[in-house]
C-alpha cells in the first residue's frame, strides 16, 4: 500500500513565521514516525496557486498568524479540494478577528471583556475619553491589534496619558485596533479536539503578561499548572464554555480558547484556531495529560482533515 503523502504548510510571512518553523518541526517529526510520505511547502518562497503540483492526499497546516490562520490559505485548499487540517475559511477568518468574534461572543451570551474597536477611518478624530465612557471600559485597558496572534503587539496601560502614547505607535503599525478592559486573574488555556473539551491548563507567568516571550521562550520560566487550580465545578463549567465558542465559530481540528479567571468569572479573551504545536505548546501538553500522545494527536489531525470545513 503506497504511503499518504502529507504536505505540511509551514514559514509563511506573518509576525508568527518562527513559531510556525517550530510547530512543524515537531509535527513532521511526529508525521515521519508515523509512517507518512512528508513533503514540506513554504509559503514565503512559493506562491500558493503551486499546492496543487505535489499532489499531497492531506495538507497539515502548521502556519500561524496572518495569511495562515485567517481563512486565506484555506481558502487556497478549498479551490484545490485537498483535505485540510484545523478550522475552515469563514471559522477561521471570525476567530482571527476579533472584532467579529466577540460581536459573537456577546451575541451568544459569552462573556468577554468590555471593548471598542477602531480602524483606521476613526483614529484622526476618535475622542477615547468618551469612547472609553461609552463602552464602559476601566484601567488598566488593553490595546491590540485586531488580527494578528501569539500576543503581538499587546499592551497593557495603566492611565490615561500612558494609553495615548501606546495609541500613538499603535496606529502606525496597525490598521484596526481593539480596546478592552484588563482582567486581571488567573490564565487559563483550554484545549479543544473536535469539538470537546480535553482539558484546561493554568498559566503563570513571570513576565507581565503570557506575551510572546512567555510563550515561545523556555528562558521566561512560565509555570504551568495542569490542571487549572479551580474547583471542580469550575473546571467542569470552562469546558463547557469552550466547546459552546467552538460551536458559535464553527471550528474543526483543535483549538485553545483563551481565557481570564476573575471574581469567580471566566471572561474569553479569544480562539485560536491554529494553536502552536511547539515543545512548550499548550494542546499538546494538555492532550498528554488526558493519555493523548505528541504522536496520536498528530495522527489524529491528519485523520480528521476534510473539505468544506
Amino acid at each position: 500500500m503506497e504511503k499518504k503523502k502529507v504536505l505540511v504548510v509551514l514559514g509563511g510571512t506573518s509576525r508568527e513565521r518562527e513559531v510556525s518553523l517550530e510547530s512543524a518541526r515537531s509535527c513532521i517529526l511526529a508525521l515521519k514516525k508515523i509512517g507518512y510520505n512528508v513533503l514540506k511547502f513554504d509559503p514565503k518562497f512559493l506562491s500558493l496557486d503551486k499546492i496543487k503540483r505535489n499532489n499531497p492526499d492531506v495538507i497539515f497546516n502548521a502556519l500561524h498568524g496572518k495569511g495562515g490562520e485567517d481563512g486565506k490559505v484555506q481558502s487556497f485548499f478549498e479551490y484545490f479540494r485537498i483535505p485540510y487540517t484545523h478550522s475552515g475559511v469563514l471559522s477561521s477568518m471570525i476567530a482571527m478577528n476579533k472584532y467579529f468574534s466577540k460581536q459573537l461572543f456577546i451575541k451568544n451570551k459569552v462573556r468577554t471583556p468590555n471593548y471598542f474597536f477602531l480602524n483606521q477611518k476613526d483614529y484622526p478624530n476618535v475622542n477615547l475619553h468618551t469612547k472609553i465612557r461609552k463602552n464602559k471600559l476601566t484601567f488598566p485597558i488593553v490595546i491590540k491589534p485586531n488580527d494578528e496572534g501569539s500576543s503581538i503587539g499587546v499592551k497593557i496601560c495603566k492611565n490615561f496619558s500612558f494609553l495615548k502614547k501606546e495609541f500613538k505607535k499603535a496606529k502606525k503599525n496597525y490598521s484596526n485596533l481593539i480596546f478592552e478592559t484588563y482582567i486581571p486573574g488567573q490564565e487559563i488555556q483550554v484545549a479543544v479536539m473536535g469539538g470537546r473539551s480535553i482539558g484546561a491548563i493554568e498559566l503563570r507567568p513571570k513576565r507581565k503578561f503570557y506575551d510572546y516571550q512567555a510563550k515561545y521562550k523556555k528562558s521566561a520560566k512560565t509555570l504551568h499548572v495542569m490542571p487549572a487550580s479551580i474547583s471542580k465545578k469550575k473546571y467542569k463549567e470552562v469546558l463547557k464554555i469552550s466547546e459552546k465558542a467552538n460551536k458559535i465559530l464553527k471550528c474543526k481540528g483543535i483549538t485553545r480558547c483563551d481565557f481570564r479567571f476573575y471574581k469567580n468569572k471566566f471572561f474569553l479573551l479569544e480562539v485560536n484556531t491554529q494553536p502552536g504545536m511547539t515543545s512548550l505548546s499548550l494542546v499538546p501538553e494538555i492532550a498528554k495529560h488526558s493519555n493523548i500522545s505528541f504522536v496520536q494527536l498528530v495522527k489524529w489531525m491528519v485523520n480528521d482533515s476534510g473539505i468544506n470545513r
